[in-house]
């Protein structure tokens, strides 16, 4: 799955209602655990780099103070624009 892909996924979810959005999210979970679960060996480590493209080209500093100031204005920077 490419990074386009998962934009538009994210697109198409975020135009979802609340209630829509916390169901796929508990989908989600759950399929995620049970698959976490299952595998033998796994462990915090392999979720290193997930989500590295939300912040690419930005210092690490720059995206938390942008998260925190995202919060008080009720949007997010995971809201991936483009």
């Amino acid at each position: 799955m490419t990074s386009l892909d998962v934009k538009r996924i994210y697109k198409e979810i975020s135009m979802l209602t609340i209630g829509e959005k916390m169901a796929v999210l508990s989908k989600l979970l759950s399929e995620v655990s049970s698959a976490v679960v299952a595998r033998e060996g796994t462990d915090i480590y392999c979720l290193k780099g997930l989500g590295k493209e939300i912040c690419s080209g930005m210092e690490a500093q720059e995206y938390v103070d942008s998260e925190r100031d995202s919060w008080a204005e009720g949007r997010s920077l995971l809201s991936i624009e483009g």
